[in-house]
């Protein structure tokens, strides 16, 4: 059997993989790895549970609530927040850990449930692999006073949204028209009130969850909707949410996508002409676009590059003291701010940038060029054989001679499927494409299984 925890918690079909039995099991382990702290000061634990609109979340987290309180902790139930609203009140509370029942921007069927530690942070694998070990141990017996109690968590969307507007440090939006996609997930019942909150003008999409719509056809995933109403109602700018609100994608006045990459080339140079970028550094992983690193290193920052997974951005930002990083596909970590990804922090700050600078989004965006990237995935092969193939280092390195420092070169193993990822650069998508070809064929010829 394969390891249960994931790149972002347990995740599955809902009722399938992801059952309550599954739940009842892992708040039970969860309790006796990560309420320790607790026990050892003689106290009861106290957990922060929370979860998307997805109806199966109304199942799943009501076992993780009841097998948490059988084992002795205290659980405030926070409802339907967004994913980084729950690791916010986790640090909040001073809760001891928090627990999100979401499967963020996947279907409505499939759902998961993902753990944070004290302080509102993501679980290190090794402690992942002691709760996982845990589920095989006896579960916790408690009985009469020492029964853990469920009570509802009154003011949590509150406490988030003064927590945000508070992040502007006096910014307004007055006169911005913005329009929301909320993807029918758990940014529906926030994101319209702290914009509006802030100022700005709103139209509000994807904002009706009813258990099954969450990220059907709107959302992160699905810009379409977005550019539409963009457009259609003269709007500055967009923001699209996934299902728990954990990434943000912009869209600006004339549809145009502004996707991570750009997000984080203008946050880092807003951070860092205010002095708020620490070692004038951004983390971006290796899948960002070569634009990015560029843009960067003409205005003085530097990029330091993870692998691919929003977590390890978040290793890298959390052993350095570094302030900024992200993924291209919407991911954006400020921790001055949040633990983790945070799409309705990173919308504010968007907006807020263009009443600072006075600029429209697609003024702020053209500080980076984008190149063309082609991704090729080749399936059918043994992905171990990537790095020690010396005929495929070879091809790599000839592609890169002909690129002449003018683009880039990656193959990479996919961690989730059984292929191999080839990535090229190029000043010409015509020139991407044809090397991205090549090396694929070469992978296939050399490593098919």
């Amino acid at each position: 059997m394969g390891r249960l925890f994931g790149t972002d918690g347990v995740r599955g079909l809902a009722g399938v993989d992801v059952t309550a039995e599954l739940a009842l099991n892992l708040a039970d382990a969860a309790a006796l790895v990560l309420g320790r702290s607790a026990r050892s000061e003689s106290r009861r634990a106290v957990a922060v549970v929370a979860r998307d609109p997805r109806v199966s979340g109304e199942f799943i987290s009501a076992a993780v609530s009841a097998g948490l309180a059988s084992a002795g902790v205290d659980v405030l139930d926070a409802g339907v927040i967004p994913t980084p609203a729950a690791a916010y009140l986790v640090a909040d509370t001073g809760a001891d850990f928090g627990v999100m029942v979401s499967a963020s921007h996947n279907p409505a069927p499939d759902n998961g449930i993902k753990f944070f530690a004290a302080g509102g942070r993501k679980l290190a694998d090794d402690v992942e692999d002691e709760i996982e070990a845990a589920m095989e141990r006896p579960a916790i017996a408690v009985t009469g006073r020492e029964v853990g109690r469920i009570q509802r968590f009154a003011d949590a969307e509150d406490r988030y949204l003064v927590h945000l507007l508070g992040t502007l440090e006096g910014v307004k939006l007055d006169g911005l028209h913005v329009v929301l996609d909320c993807a029918h997930g758990a940014a529906a019942g926030i994101s319209p009130d702290v914009f509006s909150d802030a100022g700005a003008k709103l139209t509000v999409i994807g904002n009706d969850p009813d258990g099954f719509n969450i990220n059907d056809g709107v959302g992160s995933t699905h810009l379409e909707p977005l550019v539409e109403a963009v457009r259609k109602n003269g709007a500055d700018l967009g923001i699209a949410h996934d299902g728990d609100a954990d990434r943000c994608l912009a869209v600006d006045a004339d549809g145009n996508v502004v996707d991570g990459d750009k997000i984080m080339a203008i946050l880092a140079l807003s951070m860092s002409r205010r002095g708020k970028l620490e070692q004038n550094t951004l983390v971006a992983t290796v899948m960002s676009n070569l634009g990015l690193k560029l843009a960067m290193a003409d205005n003085g920052i530097d990029v330091v590059e993870t692998g691919v997974g929003d977590r390890y951005v978040l290793e890298s930002i959390n052993a350095n003291g570094y302030s900024l990083g992200g993924e291209q596909s919407g991911h954006v970590i400020m921790s001055d701010h949040a633990t983790t990804g945070d799409g309705i922090l990173t919308g504010l700050h968007i907006a807020a940038e263009m009443v600072r600078t006075g600029k429209t989004l697609a003024e702020l965006a053209s500080c980076m060029t984008v190149y063309p990237q082609v991704l090729v995935n080749v399936k059918g092969v043994d992905r171990s054989g990537v790095a020690n193939d010396d005929v495929l280092q070879q091809a790599v390195h000839q592609a890169e001679v002909v690129l002449g420092g003018k683009g880039r070169v990656l193959l990479r193993p996919s961690g989730t499927e059984p292929v191999v990822r080839v990535m090229v650069e190029a000043e010409h998508e015509h020139q991407a494409q044809e090397l991205a070809d090549d090396l694929a064929a070469i992978v296939l010829e050399r490593l098919a299984v």
